[in-house]
């Protein structure tokens, strides 16, 4: 792996010249995630997931990308919001850059729900110029594990934010970021169109918790993080693989 934040140029020329070689970029957001968990969450978990990818693929990390389009939250104080434009339009220049300097394969780990639309416009636009293939995740596999580790009840099917699942995946990265002593859960009455349409997520939550935190343990962040890598390096290996 090679770490491009703290590399030279003569460092990524040569290992450029090793072959065909893969760019991962992890997309994040600073939005709050309730009274216990950092406003990088995000950041955070997509940071992780970037670096084990990178690790298992011998690939090139790029740093990340800490805002994101993360209106949905800007009820609660501290969340920073990019536009959906703006974000298309920095994923899209990030992966131009990368194809000119002559990689194969620009894999993005995003971090965040509000950044999956205007990243895949990103990834669409390499696509219709006949550019290098973006690469999209969306923490792959992350229902299913989260059903085995959980033990308390989804706020809404899959939804997870500042809840036992995301809880835990900062007890694995940055425990020292939690504020055990301020674990609650907040279980909100969900429109029955939820998911369904584009909404606001803090202002169905006064605390900005959707599930409940409380039995979050770093062994349980562990097993999730270790899950989605290997998914998400499963996922770039089969599209390697039909690339060559």
């Amino acid at each position: 792996m090679l770490e491009l934040a703290h590399a030279t140029w003569t460092d990524v020329a040569a290992f450029l010249e090793a072959g065909p070689r893969v760019a991962v970029l992890p997309f994040g957001a600073l939005e709050q995630h309730g009274p216990h968990l950092p406003l990088s969450t995000d950041t955070l978990q997509a940071g992780e997931l970037a670096r084990r990818l990178a690790a298992d693929l011998d690939a090139a990390l790029l740093p990340a990308i800490p805002l994101g389009n993360t209106w949905s939250n800007e009820a609660l104080p501290g969340t920073v919001s990019l536009a959906a434009d703006t974000v298309a339009s920095v994923c899209a220049d990030a992966a131009a850059s990368v194809e000119r300097m002559g990689f194969a394969l620009l894999v993005v780990v995003n971090g965040d729900f509000g950044n999956r639309v205007p990243l895949q416009r990103a990834a669409e636009a390499s696509a219709a110029r006949g550019g290098m293939p973006v690469v999209v995740l969306d923490y792959p596999g992350l229902v299913e594990i989260g059903d085995e580790v959980k033990e308390t009840p989804w706020a809404a099917p899959g939804l997870c934010h500042a809840d036992e699942i995301e809880t835990s995946m900062v007890l694995a990265i940055a425990p020292g970021l939690v504020r055990g002593d301020r674990l609650a859960p907040e279980y909100p009455e969900m429109p029955a169109d939820f998911g369904l349409r584009q909404m606001a997520l803090a202002p169905l939550s006064r605390s900005g918790v959707f599930g409940d935190p409380r039995p979050a343990t770093a062994d349980k962040g562990e097993r999730i993080l270790a899950h989605v890598a290997a998914e998400s390096a499963a996922i770039v290996r089969r599209i390697l693989s039909a690339l060559r």
